[in-house]
């Protein structure tokens, strides 16, 4: 093998900041997100359940419990990462839900919930529900919808026929209410299902009236919340619901959530198949929410996109991280999960859940390589903070799809180098390779979907759509994009010019519902292109090469302008440039080592 290729391989992989435009140090202890913080914590909690740690919450007549201490080192493990407490409480908590331990246990003494001593532990305050912020998509609200549709029902006595005002002497507050049919099969049944449905109408009602995507699944996360602060959290219901010690409350408003929201009746775990019961994991993260203090935006963007390593993400409105689209590296929080349950379904077999891991990047993404090199980033980038099987497990997973795919682009660069090809060209042709690769595999997604052939292409991505001249814009198609897609469906072509800056709020504002039931199939594509600013490949590895070449003369910058104003597509945001340099000058300094 040449030289120059095997230095521009190793300078292109080196460093893993080099493989994204995005910041990704910012992870590692900055204000950022917190996907590095959540696999941090996971790589805690794999490493104390592997070794027999009992994760369970029980009502023992002890001051501590085996979890007390792994929550507190996967509370540590996300701290060291920049996550604030609040944040640390709630991803460790959620994390050690999917571990397997159970939300709450014992009434009354001895009494623990998973998210209480989360919270605890962490040391921060309760901030009830209302001052819970969703995770953002575009806009964020708060609990404060949910809290005040439930009180709104509340005024209008619509979810109890109990009047308390009426309760005997020695009845309200005790055992005649609370551990017998009026408060088990009346009192707390009713108001559990009633308030958690009405709570999670009025998050969804919310989210659409600011002008955001509703989430099924988070507005009955904060459904069930808002009310499990009025309702007895852990009461036992009425025998229609589940047997006695099965079912309570928070399983009932989970039921009441769960209608409101329109999930689905089970949930399975990508990669394992592993199935949930909804109402329950909606009644238990309520319970959670309910009691973890103050997480911020950025904390409850990792939270919902742990909820994406279910199968049905798309359909509960949870985070992207699952696929198909491969989001920028900030949210990438699903595969914490995927591995985590792997690694502890197999009695820690890396092997095993590496494999896993694989299989779902294979399976349920656009572009599956490139989904595979973003997870070695962002692990890789993890284990400059805490190591572990979690990280070890993704890292086996993918590096094989990132040695491959590297050695590809290097061949191809040095060959069409050698045949007298501009670098510009070279790192359009890989481009316009990544518009065809995007479009086919949404054809292919979409008719598998809907039962039709499904014809999908991008005549023009390109950027500054609408706003004056600009030279940002101009560069970066990411903003204010301009996007013209061609779709044939079983022969009918329906063709939207200028989709983002035109179709969309026509059809938006308009409420062309045939437009909008028509505009995913052009919008999906898209929003791949103009996130791909995640992984660069195309144009560093490139750059690479030109710079072991000695290409134009060895200007880092030019050789760096070059390759990212041929990658119209990869260059979707700024960062390239400094990325393509120091690849180039590294490629070339290994050169001269090995000459």
């Amino acid at each position: 093998m040449e030289n120059e290729i095997i230095a521009a391989i190793m300078a292109s992989t080196l460093d893993m900041d080099n493989m994204t435009s995005d910041r990704i140090e910012a992870l590692t202890k900055g204000h950022g997100m917190l996907n590095l913080a959540a696999i941090c914590s996971a790589n805690s909690i794999a490493n104390d359940v592997l070794r027999g740690t009992n994760i369970m919450l029980t009502d023992e007549n002890v001051g501590r419990l085996p979890i007390d201490d792994i929550l507190r080192k996967a509370i540590e493990a996300a701290e060291e990462c920049g996550a604030d407490a609040a944040n640390a409480a709630l991803i460790s908590a959620a994390l050690c839900y999917f571990a397997g331990t159970n939300a709450q246990a014992g009434v009354p003494a001895g009494n623990r919930k998973l998210g209480a001593m989360a919270r605890i532990i962490a040391g921060v305050d309760r901030c009830g529900v209302l001052a819970i912020p969703t995770p953002k998509a575009n806009n964020r609200i708060s609990g404060y919808a949910a809290v005040r549709a439930v009180y709104d029902e509340v005024f209008n006595n619509t979810l109890t026929p109990i009047e308390g005002a009426i309760l005997p002497l020695g009845v309200g507050g005790g055992p005649l209410y609370g551990h017998n049919a009026l408060g088990e099969d009346i009192g707390f049944s009713e108001l559990a299902k009633k308030g958690a449905y009405a709570g999670t109408k009025g998050m969804l009602t919310a989210y659409s009236n600011v002008g955001m995507p509703p989430s099924p699944i988070i507005a009955a996360i904060f459904g069930v919340a808002a009310i499990l602060e009025i309702v007895h959290p852990d009461s036992e219901v009425a025998e229609e619901y589940g047997e006695f010690f099965v079912a309570n409350s928070a399983y009932v408003a989970g039921l009441g959530a769960c209608e409101a929201a329109g999930l689905p009746e089970k949930l399975h775990i990508r990669g394992t198949g592993e199935e949930y019961d909804t109402a329950t994991v909606v009644g238990d993260f309520g319970v959670i929410m309910k009691d973890i203090g103050g997480p911020s935006v950025v904390g409850m963007i990792a939270f919902e996109e742990m909820l994406s390593a279910f199968e049905e993400s798309l359909a509960i409105g949870a985070g992207f991280s699952g696929g198909p689209l491969q989001p920028p590296l900030g949210h990438m929080t699903a595969d914490a999960v995927l591995a985590l349950k792997v690694l502890l379904a197999n009695d820690g077999d890396v092997d095993k859940a590496a494999e896993a891991i694989n299989e779902v990047k294979s399976n349920f993404y656009l572009e599956p390589t490139i989904a595979k090199i973003a997870t070695n980033t962002i692990a890789r980038k993890s284990e400059q903070v805490r190591r572990g099987p979690v990280t070890k497990a993704m890292i086996l997973a993918t590096e094989g799809a990132l040695t491959g795919e590297t050695l590809r682009i290097a061949e191809f660069t040095y060959n069409k180098l050698n045949e007298g090809m501009t670098l510009k060209e070279i790192t359009k042709a890989l481009d316009d390779e990544k518009l065809n690769n995007v479009q086919t595999a949404a054809s292919g997604l979409f008719s598998g979907m809907m039962g039709k052939d499904i014809q999908i292409n991008i005549t023009n991505y390109s950027g500054r759509s609408r706003r004056k001249e600009n030279p940002f814009l101009d560069n970066y198609p990411g903003f204010d994009t301009r996007a013209d897609v061609e779709v044939t469906v079983d022969g009918e072509k329906i063709v939207f010019e200028e989709l983002a800056n035109k179709i969309l709020p026509d059809a938006m504002l308009n409420k062309k519902m045939d437009i909008l039931e028509a505009v995913p199939l052009a919008a999906v594509p898209i929003t791949e292109l103009q996130l791909c600013g995640h992984t660069i490949i195309n144009v560093i590895v490139p750059a690479a090469v030109a710079g072991a070449m000695g290409y134009a003369e060895g200007d880092l910058k030019a050789i760096a302008k070059e390759a990212v104003r041929g990658a119209y597509v990869t260059s979707s945001i700024p960062g390239g440039m400094e990325r393509a340099m120091d690849v180039a000058k590294r490629a070339a300094t290994i050169m001269k080592d090995l000459n």
